[in-house]
């Protein structure tokens, strides 16, 4: 039996008047997901305790299978796992954006999707004025780096479970004031934040960007700060060996976290611009020596944080021809299979911020009874009435084929 997931990030949205009140899902030509749902089932899952952030950090631990509530101590620690960052038990890591924060509003949580060497050389900058051997600033992809913060045994931990920040995708074009970090070591956090802008401001990378006609990089926005989770071993849990494809940071460290093999596809590059053929050739191929294969999408996503629906709409079909389409047909030529098709929370183009609330999913294959719907969109995910409100609960249904 080979299991695919097949996940487009954000996918989940509100009816939208430009597309004649529907939902990008229900205006996009999708037949591949449409074919699942009818040879299938179709559903919702709640995928993000109202308590925790709506943030693909808590939605896909949960899509895993693995309780927020439970394991989630942050999103920093996970993308330092898809880096191979051990955290001692005194540190901790902080996701650091590049972002574009203008007269305190968050232009740009993506600092016009700042370049890897532009955030390589703002990184080092700040690191050597602050001078604080502590302290790790860590380059990612784009926008998306880590602060390491290396805590010493005979000092206390500035931080806590209870500090607060807030995810600067979630404050596009608002105001930044009253978002600033909050509770233990947040002093800390401040202080860090300022003096980035302070080092950046007069920076050869914003000379050359405006320059350019580009906004600049205002500040590094610190948020999502946490300490290694421990996830039980995947394979131990359900008996099958797993694999990541996903160009997203994030998806690689819960990846690696649950002991899955992270597979690279060329030309992936976590935005619009991605090469979906090339990530459904990889997963088609992953299923030779793999018993489960799950394929990240972000494009979706980050058409929605610009707020570019017909872009959305264009991702979801390209997501359906390049990848569903050639997996499915992949599935149903080497034998028994089960196919998933869920989004991991919703991101909707009116607010571009991801949000709280259910999200449709479809499963086909092995053991799974049609249960007549026709399409996959988030109607008729509601009007099936099969809901998992804990969505933890879908992979081992999934798994077991227990419906």
């Amino acid at each position: 039996m080979k299991y695919v997931i097949i996940i487009p990030d954000g996918c989940a949205d509100y009816p939208v008047e430009s597309l004649g009140g529907k939902t990008p899902l229900q205006a996009a030509y999708t037949p591949h997901m449409d074919a699942i749902a009818s040879s299938g089932l179709v559903g919702q899952s709640d995928n993000v305790p109202s308590h925790l952030p709506a943030g693909s950090e808590v939605a896909n631990m949960t899509l895993f299978g693995y309780d927020p509530n439970r394991f989630f101590t942050g999103r920093a620690p996970i993308e330092a796992a898809a880096q191979g960052i051990v955290l001692g038990p005194h540190d901790w890591a902080i996701r650091c954006n590049t972002v574009t924060i203008l007269d305190q509003i968050m232009v740009d949580f993506t600092a016009d999707h700042a370049s890897n060497q532009e955030a390589r050389e703002i990184l080092s900058s700040v690191q050597a004025a602050i001078g604080d051997a502590r302290l790790e600033f860590t380059p990612g992809v784009s926008y998306r780096n880590l602060l390491i913060y290396r805590g010493r045994p005979s000092e206390a931990t500035p931080f806590s479970s209870e500090t607060r920040t807030r995810a600067p995708h979630d404050l596009t074009d608002g105001s930044v004031l009253d978002d600033f970090p909050r509770g233990p070591g947040c002093d800390l956090l401040c202080e860090w934040m300022q003096k980035s802008s302070e080092v950046i401001a007069n920076h050869p990378v914003n000379a050359l960007r405006l320059a350019q006609g580009r906004p600049p990089i205002s500040h590094l926005w610190l948020w999502g700060l946490g300490k290694t989770p421990s996830l039980e071993n995947f394979e131990k849990r359900f008996g099958l060996r797993g694999a990541m494809i996903t160009a997203v940071d994030l998806l690689r460290g819960l990846a690696a976290l649950v002991g899955w093999d992270r597979i690279e596809a060329p030309g992936a590059t976590g935005y619009l611009d991605t090469d979906y053929a090339s990530k459904g050739k990889t997963a088609i191929a992953a299923l030779a020596n793999h018993d489960l294969v799950c394929v990240h999408i972000e494009a979706p996503d980050e058409a929605s944080h610009e707020g570019r629906v017909e872009e959305k709409v264009k991702a979801l079909e390209a997501i359906d021809r390049e990848i569903v389409g050639p997996v499915l047909q992949a599935l149903r030529d080497q034998g028994p299979y089960r196919i998933l098709i869920t989004p991991d929370h919703p991101t909707p183009v009116s607010t571009k911020k991801h949000a709280h609330g259910w999200v449709p999913f479809a499963i086909a294959g092995d053991r799974i009874v049609s249960d007549k719907s026709n399409t996959y969109d988030e109607v008729s995910a509601a009007q099936s009435g099969l809901q998992i409100p804990s969505g933890w609960e879908l992979m081992p249904r999934f798994v077991q084929g227990d419906w």
